[in-house]
């Protein structure tokens, strides 16, 4: 590190936080590095890394930024934004920290770093689409640090709901945060390749980010998605391999008024080329985002 940052020049006129916020976005732009995981902007970024790498939290008020640091803590810094340049590693690998619906997770390189729209709808219960009140068996389909199932948790606090992936290092993972989140009493994790472990089994709401990124996609992804597992990502040639699969057996696992929530992302646009028979219904966000379809069990059975 010595050798890419004059580290004694850096000591002597980076003081505060703001400081190294406002360095490490500069260092950020001019390496031209990549923020889709979480983070929209080099500023956004170096603010996170600043107060998490000091496990200060995301909401400390910026009246604390012109605080001065001590020599350790600014070795800390230079370390982590030399790292997060250096590694092309997302901000919330280095951390090890990622969140969803206003909740923290642990997560590593095993799993996505969460950042799918489908927030927005747990935190509204899915309503329209479905009754809340009514709602006792919800499905996690692919679900990497589990995120979505563990939110459901909070959002259905009386569902049982089960979170599956065919990755064991995914599963780890998920139950490291079903511990943390102190959800073990309705939220069980099962290793299924998609279904296949489910049999027998039927659910009020199945929610799934699977992956759904193709081929051409594939090969251009930037260095930081590169850190996240293929297996999470890539989805065949034209990114549907797997969304096929779920709309071919998912009506087998809903309850008659089930419904049935698939984030498919740019892929939607194909999909609807593929199957125009379908009434896909795309649903729109607030906050941000697209390609996120529900179908009811009723539309599945066509």
């Amino acid at each position: 590190m010595t050798n890419k940052i004059d580290s004694d020049n850096l000591f002597n006129n980076l003081h505060t936080l703001k400081d190294f916020m406002r360095w490490g976005a500069s260092q950020f732009m001019q390496a031209e590095l990549h923020f889709g995981h979480g983070m929209s902007t080099a500023l956004d970024e170096s603010v996170y890394l600043v107060l998490r790498s000091l496990n200060l939290p995301v909401d400390t008020p910026d009246i604390y930024w012109d605080g001065r640091l001590t020599d350790k803590e600014k070795q800390t810094l230079l370390d982590v934004i030399w790292q997060r340049i250096e590694t092309k590693k997302p901000a919330a690998y280095l951390m090890n920290e990622g969140w969803f619906a206003g909740l923290p997770f642990y997560i590593n390189e095993s799993v996505l770093v969460p950042r799918s729209p489908i927030a927005e709808l747990v935190e509204q219960q899915f309503q329209p689409w479905i009754d809340a009140e009514n709602t006792h068996d919800i499905l996690d389909l692919c679900t990497g640090s589990g995120c979505i199932g563990i939110a459901c948790a909070y959002a259905f606090p009386h569902a049982n709901i089960d979170i599956t992936d065919l990755s064991e290092d995914a599963l780890e993972v998920a139950n490291i945060n079903i511990l943390r989140h102190d959800v073990a009493s309705h939220v069980n994790a099962i290793q299924s390749d998609l279904f296949e472990g489910l049999q027998g089994k039927k659910y009020d709401l199945i929610v799934t980010n699977p992956p759904y990124v193709d081929a051409e996609d594939m090969e251009a992804l930037s260095d930081e998605f590169k850190h996240e597992p293929t297996m999470a990502l890539a989805s065949g040639s034209d990114g549907l391999d797997i969304t096929r699969r779920i709309l071919a057996a998912a009506i087998h696992y809903l309850n008659p008024n089930g419904v049935l929530i698939v984030e498919v992302g740019n892929s939607q646009y194909r999909l609807q080329e593929l199957m125009p028979h379908i009434p896909f219904q795309w649903l729109e966000f607030e906050k941000g985002g697209d390609g996120v379809f529900m179908l009811t069990a009723e539309q599945l059975a066509g």
